[in-house]
């Protein structure tokens, strides 16, 4: 039987959050779950959720009403709804009611098809999950009902490869001892193959007829998300018997390799731990969002400020001058004064000036970064051909803040690695193996090396397997016990499935790859775990097959740290068998053996100073009286309903304690591809980064040397190990000390905190001279993120070029991220690959996941992701980059064509007697947004580019711009909206002044108010379409096609409009028959129109020429650069094309200057970016530099060390 071809239900849920609508108990929130086998009547009184999960959202009839409900929900779209309410009112509106709802109509039937379609995959995968057949024990036989149909306390038969559909507590299998093995990548990920077992009294269930007078009655703990945990007890013919995770078969796992089993349902539908864990994800927004919001509120109230002058105006004009013409310019009905004119003005005023936000910006922002997230997915560059994985933006959201990132979080073991594990050293009774030294004694390199240790004495060796050192297969022939019990300890303390296909062909299925090394490495060296059961495990031992009872598993957790079994073996002797982290392991040991501690602590800090991770290995002998009570205090405590875990982890630091020291293991993680260049980029780019990592502080440190966030350019490193408060905050101090080289000036601003501003914090570390790194441990990190140091720790980090952070927990990973976005004006992003990195995702403003060995956890919580490190540098650098810019262009812009259109109609108020009459024809004010100077600006924000993709990662320095927020923020919205206020000035004014003294060519008088408006609107749309061709930087076939073909449009709907065949059907709305064409036929307009648009664009292109040759931007001098480049190659094409010469040359080294010098700064990419200097008249570092300092010293901002000691270097990148 094959895997069905359907959707999986990670997909569904990751769609949308399910929203069904399930039963509670009836005595209120569940605290207890209690399930009797084969009694729907019993557990129905229950009221259960069924086993039938809905993710949609709607239905053909709750449609319309609840989306129209929830896009109203929106503050932008209940805002132009209440516009259109009011256009419908005759007394206030002066504008046609779909100038409004063509628009509005728009928007919401665009989103309204993509959430329609959205729901309806969503509704096709409910259906199709629900509708999937089980085998279900009704009646005392097996019946075939769809899967909403299953009900808590039912009986299911699983076959192999089917999908389990509930959480099932497995009762019998196929295999013996009630073994099944299932797969788990629908829920966390990972593709090993898992185990679990039944429980032994109903392991021997395995008959329909035994299983239908099943009665036993399940009590665990009520639904919740926790993958890896669950607490129950089984009540049976009087027996309580303790349930935990290894008997469960949850929703979404896959049967394998097993025929088929039987399970009692626990949990169904949204009660199931997969629906538990599909909740909402954490909204997250950028700050040019947050800004922007800003900005529209601000726009809002100018808008009513527009209205109230232009409402006086009115009310002031009907008074004294309006009440004389009542004769034959009566009053409205319902105005009887000036003051109820000048009200219904103000609203009338509010229609018309709305413009200036329109709904088609929140529509057009949306389209943008959607174009952009595509470009993401379709990067070539950023696909992994060895996986076949592409990069993927898994939100539309965030785009253009991957532009401004100032702070990387990294997880190092997979993310910074491979997290391909390989055995490499090990020390066993006090002596290091591993290393080979030449005839001199030398330690002789990899190159150097002989052939390696050749184990075709055993056939059960995996070839794949390299070992270099002879001495230790040595060791393990001559039958040295010492190392006879190292490799059996890594032989049978391990949780590593095998599986053997052909004879002597075994397949090891480890949950983690540093498992599968250890063990492979045993097996090599002739301990070969062959298989194992419930209760044992089958070694074969030099050749010779050995038959342990496996009496207890004491499992590894990220608290523990270590993992223990206890075994007896073939003469009856018990033996506990130990390996973990050496800073839990040593502490647990016998104190007789100080010597070989002390010797085995050494090789521990030599291994982990070359990069290697190291567990300790150790063991304990148990006496038989001893075990009994033992395990029967862990059978207590496994029964507990409450602290089940907690008692657990007591009974066994009992029996983990005074063990015997084995020795230690090394293991290489070697580093990415890429890794030390793509760090070295962001660093020019003046991107922090933060490695957090469980491993050892000499481990983690060495690969920060070999990926060159540690150079010798480093002045020093400070090393925090403090365990109390007191030393963490004198190591930190200290370091602050040694930074500004001035123990006063420290002591004034750091130990004084308290009666200083955080801002000054910041201050003092400005003038630090020199790069330092900080590496400090999680017990330490543990006081330094406590609420009265966590500012010291933060200023003190923060004012170093590099930061790491070892022996951190998952939930300190997090605290880190949080720490430095609650106190520092920064973007931050977390990168990962495992499950423990997950809260650091979703807490950092962007998660970037790894598509690597631990599963796909990380990628599932994550924004964007892709298979390795270094397409970091090409997802902020060229992709982050060109979208903030992007988005900053266009923003800017479409402020600066709305305030043009739209305060035209507010210089007009004083010359109409503040009627609220438009300038424009409606139909122009209906178009202009959504046809005429819609496409332009989109194609600008997709498309445009400042520099090539090639000179953003020459270049890194282009990129702090973004960080600080240069290209769009409050000054920069200030200037777009006085360049549009300055243009829709000239555009009324111009044709004004000219039209009250032009006349036609018949001498007529030129002046009519649709000839003005012709003229005006003409004007207009010439001007913003000039003025997106000086905006864009980067020209395509699709820019020349919408501004040019935007310009053509906008001319044949005109005259379209003043056409006799529209005035034939519609002779009420199109009245002004051949207005246009009589119009633009005269001259004086096309002067008019050409004037008005030269005067306009004339101060911008001067004021741009005077920048670029007075103070050009860094991208305006990479472009010169570029130019020069390109002309001078122009230049030797020409001057080899008129000689010839008869030399041939066969030089084909495929290298670039200036990396003999890169590679002894140790800084990929220096060169290329201080060569940049050569190009430029002056350091275009300085204002960067002067401005990054001048925003750390603002007020409310804790940080500001975060120049670090950049600040007066030259310019890098």
């Amino acid at each position: 039987m094959t895997v069905p071809k359907e959707m999986p239900e990670k997909w569904a849920r990751a769609a949308a959050p399910p929203s069904w609508s399930r039963k509670k108990p009836s005595w209120g929130t569940e605290e207890e779950r209690r399930a009797r086998a084969n009694d729907r009547e019993y557990n129905e009184k229950f009221q259960y959720a069924s086993n039938c999960i809905k993710t949609s959202k709607y239905n053909i009839l709750t449609f319309l009403p609840v989306n129209l409900f929830e896009q109203f929900q929106e503050v932008a779209n209940t805002y132009f709804l209440f516009l259109l309410i009011l256009q419908l009112i005759p007394q206030v509106s002066s504008l046609s009611w779909f100038t409004t709802i063509v628009p509005l109509v728009l928007v919401l039937a665009v989103t309204a098809v993509k959430d329609a379609t959205d729901d309806y995959f969503r509704h096709r995968s409910d259906n199709q999950v629900n509708s999937r057949q089980s085998q279900v024990l009704i009646g005392g036989s097996l019946q075939q009902e769809q899967w909403m149909n299953v009900r808590v306390g039912d009986i299911i038969k699983l076959e192999n490869n089917q999908f389990v559909a509930a959480d099932l507590l497995l009762l019998s299998s196929s295999e013996p001892h009630g073994l099944c093995y299932i797969e788990t990548a629908e829920l966390d990920g990972e593709t090993n193959m898992k185990v679990r077992q039944a429980i032994p009294v109903t392991s021997e269930l395995g008959d329909i007829s035994r299983l239908a007078k099943f009665d036993g009655e399940v009590v665990c703990e009520p639904p919740n998300n926790k993958l890896d945990r669950f607490s129950g007890t089984l009540h049976w013919k009087g027996s309580q018997l303790p349930l935990s995770n290894q008997n469960m078969l949850l929703r979404g796992c896959v049967l394998r390799n097993t025929e088929w089993c039987f399970g009692l349902v626990v949990f169904a539908g949204p009660d199931t731990k997969l629906m538990q864990n599909s909740g909402r994800t954490k909204f997250k927004r950028t700050s040019i969002d947050r800004l922007m919001n800003t900005l529209v509120l601000w726009i809002f109230g100018f808008l009513v400020c527009m209205g109230v002058i232009l409402a006086i105006g009115n009310a002031i004009w009907e008074h004294e001058v309006g009440a004389r013409f009542q004769v034959y310019l009566p009053w409205d009905e319902a105005v009887d004064s000036a003051l109820v004119s000048g009200f219904l003005s103000f609203w009338s005023y509010i229609i018309i000036l709305n413009t200036v936000v329109p709904i088609s910006l929140y529509v057009s922002v949306e389209v943008i970064r959607l174009g952009h997230s595509y470009f993401i997915n379709w990067d070539r560059k950023m696909f992994c051909v060895k996986r076949q994985t592409p990069a993927e933006a898994r939100t539309t959201t965030l785009n253009e803040e991957l532009g401004q990132v100032e702070y990387v979080f990294s997880d190092k073991t997979g993310t910074l690695t491979q997290n391909i594990m390989v055995f490499n050293k090990c020390s066993i009774s006090g002596r290091s193996y591993g290393d080979v030294f030449d005839v001199l004694g030398h330690k002789a390199e990899l190159g150097e090396r002989p052939q390696p240790v050749d184990f075709s004495f055993n056939p059960l060796a995996d070839k794949k397997f390299l070992f270099w050192d002879p001495t230790l297969l040595e060791a393990v022939k001559m039958g040295d016990p010492h190392t006879h019990e190292f490799f059996r300890l890594l032989s049978l303390c391990h949780t590593v499935m095998s599986e053997e296909k052909n004879e002597g062909e075994l397949y090891y299925k480890a949950q983690s790859p540093d498992e599968g090394a250890l063990v492979t490495a045993a097996r090599n060296f002739g301990f070969v775990f062959r298989s194992r059961t419930p209760k044992t495990i089958t070694v074969h031992e030099m050749g010779t097959a050995v038959t342990y009872q496996l009496l207890a598993i004491l499992d590894f957790n990220n608290i523990r740290k270590r993992m223990s079994v206890i075994v007896r073996n073939p003469e009856g002797r018990i033996r506990l068998y130990c390996k973990g982290a050496d800073t839990i392991l040593l502490d647990r040991l016998h104190p007789s053996a100080q010597e070989l501690l002390n010797t085995t602590t050494d090789h521990l800090n030599e291994y982990a100073g070359e990069g290697l991770r190291t567990l300790v290995l150790a063991y304990r002998d148990l006496d038989e009286v001893y075990y009994e009570a033992w395990a029967q205090r862990r059978l207590q405590a496994s029964l507990a309903q409450d602290s089940r875990e907690d008692r657990l982890a007591g009974v066994y630091e009992e029996v983990e304690r005074d063990m015997v020291l084995l020795g230690a293991t090394a293991i290489e993680d070697r580093l990415q591809q890429g890794v030390p260049e793509t760090i070295a980029l962001l660093t020019l780019a003046n991107i922090k980064i933060w490695v957090l990592t469980g491993d050892k502080q000499e481990t983690a440190v060495n690969i920060g040397y070999s990926c060159k966030m540690l150079t010798d350019d480093v002045t020093e490193v400070f090393v925090v190990t403090g365990h109390t408060v007191l030393e963490v905050r004198e190591e930190l101090r200290r370091a602050r000390e040694k930074m500004t080289d001035s123990p006063h000036a420290v002591e004034n601003g750091f130990a004084c905190q308290e009666n200083r501003p955080s801002s000054k914090l910041a201050s003092v570390l400005e003038a630090v001279a020199g790069e330092y790194a900080l590496v400090i441990n999680g017990h330490s990190l543990a006081h330094a993120l406590e609420a009265d140091m966590e500012l010291e720790f933060l200023e003190t980090a923060c004012a170093c070029k590099a930061v790491i952070c070892c022996r951190v927990t998952p939930l300190q990973k997090a605290q880190v991220v949080e720490l430095v976005k609650k106190h520092k004006k920064a973007v931050t992003l977390a990168i990962g690959d495992g499950a423990n990195d997950v809260s650091m995702i979703k807490t950092a403003h962007i998660g970037v996941g790894i598509s690597g060995q631990e599963g796909i956890q990380a990628v599932l919580a994550s924004d964007y992701s892709f298979s390795q490190f270094k397409f970091l540098q090409r997802l902020l650098l060229v992709h982050g980059r060109w979208s903030y810019l992007r988005m900053c262009k266009f923003l800017c812009y479409f402020f600066y064509k709305n305030f043009a259109f739209t305060m035209v109609h507010f210089w007009f108020g004083f010359f109409c007697g503040f009627s609220a009459q438009t300038v424009y024809d409606q139909y122009f004010i209906t178009l202009y947004n959504i046809v005429y100077t819609s496409l332009p600006v989109l194609a600008m924000g997709v498309f445009d580019q400042d520099v090539p993709e090639q000179r953003s990662m020459e270049y890194p320095k282009l990129y702090e711009p973004g960080q600080l927020n240069l290209l769009f923020n409050k000054r920069e919205f200030f200037i777009c909206i006085a360049q549009g206020i300055y243009t829709s000035v000239l555009m009324f004014f111009i044709p004004y002044g000219v039209f009250a003294e032009a006349t036609r060519d018949d001498g007529a008088q030129l002046a009519d108010y649709q000839s003005f408006a012709v003229t005006v609107a003409t004007s207009l749309v010439i001007v913003v379409s000039v003025q997106i061709g000086l905006d864009t930087g980067y020209w395509t076939a699709i820019n020349h096609f919408f501004i040019w073909g935007s310009l053509a449009a906008y001319f044949a709907i005109l005259f379209a409009m003043h056409s006799d065949g529209l005035f034939g059907m519609f002779p009420n709305q199109f009245r002004f028959v051949g207005n246009a064409q009589s119009t633009l036929a005269q001259p004086t307009v096309w002067l008019t129109i050409a004037l008005t648009t030269v005067v306009c664009i004339l101060p911008v292109v001067a004021f741009r020429f005077l920048k670029l040759s007075l103070k050009p931007d860094l991208s305006d001098t990479v472009r010169y650069s570029q130019l020069v480049r390109k002309k001078r190659a122009q230049h030797r094409c020409t001057r080899r094309a008129g000689r010839t010469s008869s030399r041939r040359s066969g030089y084909a080294f495929a290298h670039q200057e200036g990396f003999g010098e890169l590679i002894m700064s140790g800084k990929n990419m220096r060169l290329s970016s201080l060569a940049l200097a050569g190009f430029a008249t002056r350091s275009s570092s300085g204002w960067i530099e002067s401005l990054r300092r001048k925003r750390s010293d603002s007020p409310g901002s804790p940080g500001g060390g975060g120049g670090g000691g950049s600040a007066d270097k030259p310019l890098k990148g």
